[in-house]
């Protein structure tokens, strides 16, 4: 059985192959830790294996695994957020990377900006078309953008994304290349008023993919710390 340091370096390995293959440098690309499900212990042990940034899906999780976990790390919240509880996940974490709405953009304004904090952000964008998945439709990304970023407490660094689950891996890359497309035409439109420098997607199941198509971030769960029991 593989430890998670084990896992880290295998991931590590594989996302520097992806890179080359696209003739990029590893080191643009983030390796975020999902730790949705996982244990305070596992968490702190992926932290002193060098992971830097932690993703949590849900609040009520986070709030009660956040102050367990020993080490430096920046904390991310990757999931859904109901607007009533922006001011728990304003506080918790130093990222939202799932803002779809303009209603959750001022609710994260208004209980960051209590606090005198600056809330980084990423706005999720639902480039599958999934009815099931959160996220602005592309056509909309930019509004949302602009609005959210011209908010007070909140600074919008990029976009993120969900593939499709159990697509094709030739669909899947069509949907990441997309997203590059998206993220590097607001990047040019935005450059004089916001600063996008991320791009998450990618996963477990295809974050190497994601990685040649231009990912600067992948969420990574189960091939860190094993499948979920």
């Amino acid at each position: 059985m593989h430890s998670i340091a084990d896992n880290i370096r295998r991931v590590r390995d594989e996302i520097e192959a992806a890179a080359k293959t696209a003739g990029r440098d590893p080191s643009e690309i983030t390796l975020l830790a999902v730790t949705k499900t996982r244990t305070a212990e596992q968490v702190t042990a992926a932290v002193r294996a060098g992971i830097t940034d932690l993703g949590e899906n849900r609040v009520q999780e986070a709030a009660g695994k956040i102050p367990l976990v020993s080490g430096p790390a920046v904390w991310r919240l990757i999931g859904t957020l109901q607007s009533n509880k922006a001011g728990i996940a304003a506080g918790l974490f130093d990222w939202v990377d799932s803002v779809h709405s303009k209603k959750i953009a001022d609710a994260l304004s208004v209980h960051a900006s209590r606090t005198g904090k600056i809330l980084r952000v990423l706005v999720q964008v639902n480039i599958s078309g999934e009815e099931s998945k959160s996220g602005v439709e592309p056509e909309a990304v930019e509004e949302l953008v602009r609005y959210a970023d011209g908010l007070p407490g909140l600074e919008v660094r990029g976009l993120m994304t969900i593939g499709s689950l159990g697509a094709a891996p030739s669909e899947t890359r069509s949907e990441f290349r997309r997203m590059r497309a998206l993220f590097e035409r607001l990047r040019d439109d935005l450059r004089e008023s916001a600063l996008l420098d991320v791009l998450s997607m990618g996963m477990s199941g295809d974050y190497p993919v994601a990685v040649e198509e231009g990912a600067t971030m992948v969420r990574v769960g189960s091939a860190l710390f094993g499948e979920r029991v």
